[in-house]
């Protein structure tokens, strides 16, 4: 039987998986701090945390038992993946699983925002409208519009599939070129970024964040936009450089904005508030209840997996 220690709630289905172990649960209504969770690991086998949790250098020398660090979510830039390889710590993600949900939710916020659906939603709740007039709250359709996706991965290739259903075009952009039967099935031409900038309508970002994705959009990006194009990102915050999004918004470089992430998340830049033509939400991509009931299934069983002496089923490291 291991030692377990989960820095946030989690599914049920995650504890039922792992009811055999010895499990402690950080319940607090404020993210864990760096020192407590250090203290709570120092004689796990296993930490489970949220994509929420630095796991840093600082927090893993303290532990002296851990053999996996099991992230709630796709992604992992919160831990220090070279410390713990250095240190025979296997890391392990949730891919796959949150597909759907956060391609749906890209097509939620495009909606949003070329519709105007939450300004509209919120002169509803206000001071009201005067009735159904030919050029009163006009909006864009997405028929005959072109997307462009950077980074058609799996999410990507779903907002694809999603996009064409609305009738428009499709073009992405990638490290490398799609196969033949992926570019098919999602009927997306390839392009290069400075031409997938130029051209689209909406620019949706759903590319990995690491070294190379760093700010990849700044204002050098933005100036190649056209002016009546709105961006999307639902990957990680800091593929946008946030200072110049609002810069580029204010100057009318850009028709909006629609944001599930934030580059100092969860701080939002001020000025982003105070936009009609920004849609904010909460990095909820993958908020469904199927989609994290999944993920906690899948992080569970990657635990059990390494605390049995076997391979976890989606390692990082």
């Amino acid at each position: 039987m291991g030692k377990i220690y989960i820095s946030g709630e989690i599914p049920k289905i995650g504890y039922e998986l792992l009811k055999e172990h010895e499990v402690e649960i950080y319940r607090g209504k404020e993210l864990i701090t760096e020192e407590e969770l250090g203290e709570k690991i120092v004689d796990a086998d296993a930490l489970l945390c949220p994509l929420s949790t630095p796991v840093t250098r600082n927090v893993l020398e303290k532990a002296k038992n851990l053999k996996i660090i099991a992230n709630f979510g796709a992604g992992f830039n919160n831990i220090d993946v070279s410390y713990a390889k250095e240190n025979n710590i296997v890391v392990t993600n949730a891919p796959g699983v949150s597909t759907e949900a956060t391609a749906e939710l890209t097509m939620g916020i495009i909606l949003a925002v070329t519709r105007r659906i939450p300004e509209g939603d919120q002169l509803c709740r206000t001071v009201g409208f005067n009735g159904w007039a030919p050029l009163f709250f006009l909006g864009r359709e997405l028929t005959h519009k072109t997307l462009g996706i950077i980074g058609l991965g799996s999410i990507g290739q779903a907002v694809s599939k999603r996009a064409k259903a609305f009738g428009m075009q499709i073009i992405y952009t990638s490290p490398r070129r799609k196969s033949r039967e992926i570019e098919e099935a999602c009927d997306a031409t390839y392009v290069s970024l400075d031409e997938l900038l130029h051209q689209s309508d909406i620019v949706s970002i759903h590319a990995p964040y690491n070294a190379s994705t760093h700010h990849l959009i700044t204002l050098k990006q933005l100036e190649n936009m056209k002016k009546n194009a709105f961006l999307v990102n639902v990957s990680r915050g800091a593929v946008v450089k946030e200072s110049d999004l609002v810069a580029a918004l204010q100057n009318n470089m850009i028709a909006g904005a629609a944001l599930d992430v934030f580059e100092f998340e969860p701080s939002i830049t001020e000025e982003l508030k105070q936009m009609q033509n920004v849609v904010l939400t909460p990095h909820i991509g993958n908020a469904t209840i199927e989609a994290r009931n999944a993920m906690a299934e899948l992080t569970a069983k990657n635990i059990i997996q390494v605390l049995n002496g076997e391979k976890p089923l989606t390692p990082v490291n």
